[in-house]
C-alpha cells in the first residue's frame, strides 16, 4: 500500500445509520425512534426532541478529518433525506467541508430510504471510474456494507470503517482492513453516558401492565451480550498473532518484530488499537505482557516472541 500521505481516499457517509447510531448511544438503544414517534403525536415537545438532538450531535468533521490522515480526499458523500428537519440542520456544518449531499427520499414512511443501496453502488462505480484511488472510509456500522467493503477490497483498496460503539457490526469489523468507532475520533465530541445523560420525559404509565412492543430499530443492534473484557481479549489477540507469526516463520521467528505482530493484530482484528486500552504506544502494550511475552528492546528494531 502506498503510504498514508501519498494516499487517494474516498468518503461515504450513511447519514441517517451514524446520526440515529449516536442518538441511541447518548439517550438509550431505540430512543430515537420512540421520541420521534412521539414527538409526531404531540407527547415529546419539538422543544424537548431539540434538545436531545442537541445532545446527541455528530461532528462529521472529526471523521473526514481522521479520513484525510490516509491522504487526498478525492471525494466525500452524505446519503440521506436532506428536506427532513432532523438532517437539515446539519446541512451547513457538511457544505461547509465541501461533501457533497447525495438527496434521497423514502418510498414509504415505514420503508428504508435506500442509502445502503445506493451508496454501494456510486463506491463500486468510483472504484473503476478513479482507478487511482487507494482508501475508501464508510462512515457507518451496518452489516449492510460487509459485501462492500469485500468488493473493494478484492479490487485493491484499503478500507477503513468509521461506526458508533455499540451499533456496529462485528463482521463489518472483520470485513475491512480498519475499523474506529466515533468516540475514539480526534476531536469527535465526549458526552456523558445514558445514566448521566439528560433525564427522558415522562411517559405515560396507564399501560404497565401491557407495555406497547418497541419499534423495529433500523439500526443493527448492540451485541453486547456476554462481552469479554477488552483487555482479556486483546491478550488472546496477542498471543493468537504471536503463534501465526512463529509457525509461518518456521525456525527464523523466534523473534518478531513489533511492528509485525501489531500489523497481524490488526488483520485478525481490525478494531484493535492500543490506545484505547488505555497504552501510549503498541511498546507499552507489550510490555504489560509480560507474563506472556519476551520483549528485547537492545537495539531500535523491538523485537518480541512468546514466552516458552
Amino acid at each position: 500500500m502506498p503510504a498514508p500521505t501519498a494516499g487517494r481516499v474516498a468518503v461515504y457517509i450513511d447519514f441517517d445509520n451514524i446520526v440515529i447510531s449516536r442518538y441511541d448511544e447518548v439517550h438509550g438503544r431505540g430512543d430515537f425512534q420512540r421520541d420521534r414517534q412521539r414527538a409526531a403525536a404531540g407527547t415529546l415537545s419539538e422543544e424537548e426532541f431539540a434538545q436531545r438532538l442537541e445532545a446527541a450531535t455528530v461532528d462529521l468533521g472529526a471523521a473526514i478529518d481522521f479520513a484525510s490522515s490516509f491522504g487526498t480526499l478525492v471525494l466525500t458523500r452524505a446519503y440521506a433525506d436532506w428536506s427532513a428537519p432532523v438532517n437539515a440542520r446539519y446541512r451547513g456544518q457538511l457544505v461547509g467541508r465541501a461533501v457533497d449531499l447525495v438527496q434521497l427520499f423514502p418510498a414509504a414512511a415505514y420503508g428504508k430510504n435506500g442509502a445502503d443501496i445506493r451508496l454501494a453502488v456510486d463506491a463500486v462505480e468510483d472504484m473503476f471510474r478513479l482507478p487511482d484511488l487507494t482508501h475508501v472510509v464508510i462512515v457507518a456500522g451496518d452489516s449492510d456494507y460487509i459485501a462492500l467493503a469485500q468488493r473493494c477490497k478484492r479490487l485493491g483498496r484499503y478500507v477503513i470503517a468509521v461506526g458508533v460503539a455499540g451499533s456496529t457490526s462485528r463482521a463489518l469489523a472483520a470485513a475491512c482492513d480498519e475499523l474506529v468507532t466515533y468516540d475514539a475520533l480526534p476531536g469527535a465530541k465526549e458526552v456523558a453516558p445514558p445514566a448521566q445523560a439528560e433525564p427522558k420525559a415522562k411517559r405515560p404509565s396507564r399501560r404497565a401492565k401491557s407495555p406497547e412492543p418497541e419499534p423495529e430499530q433500523p439500526v443493527e443492534e448492540a451485541e453486547d451480550e456476554d462481552e469479554e473484557d477488552p483487555q482479556v481479549g486483546a491478550t488472546a489477540l496477542l498471543q493468537r498473532a504471536l503463534r501465526l507469526g512463529h509457525d509461518r516463520g518456521g525456525d527464523d521467528a523466534d523473534w518478531l518484530h513489533n511492528s509485525q505482530v501489531k500489523e497481524q493484530m490488526k488483520r485478525l482484528d481490525p478494531s484493535f488499537s492500543e490506545r484505547r486500552l488505555g497504552y501510549r504506544s503498541f511498546s507499552d502494550f507489550l510490555r504489560s505482557r509480560g507474563e506472556l511475552v519476551d520483549l528485547d528492546e537492545s537495539s531500535t528494531a523491538r523485537l518480541v516472541r512468546l514466552k516458552g
